[in-house]
């Protein structure tokens, strides 16, 4: 199962949000998205289990708790949308 995690600390690592999930089971996975120019995050992150179920439980569990701060946000990611080609007007 792919987890969305939104409404991250700055402060979070990867590390940090793999060990939030792992109280509920086997993480595959964990990554915060980062800006490709600063290498700050951007607030989310997705983070994959292997186990349904264990990632239903784990929802259920961290959505809306506090972790450093901020309530996190956390919900079944949606499959990415296919965007149209970025048009540069110059």
């Amino acid at each position: 199962m792919n987890i969305y995690v939104g409404n991250l600390s700055w402060g979070l690592s990867d590390q940090d949000l793999r060990e939030l999930f792992e109280a509920h089971g086997q993480v595959d996975r964990a990554n915060i998205i980062k800006d490709r120019e600063t290498g700050r995050s951007k607030g989310f992150g997705f983070v994959e289990m292997p186990d349904d179920a264990a990632g239903q439980q784990a929802i259920e569990a961290l959505d809306g708790q506090e972790a450093d701060g901020r309530n996190l946000r956390v919900n079944e990611a949606r499959p990415r949308e296919e965007r149209p080609p970025r048009k540069d007007n110059w």
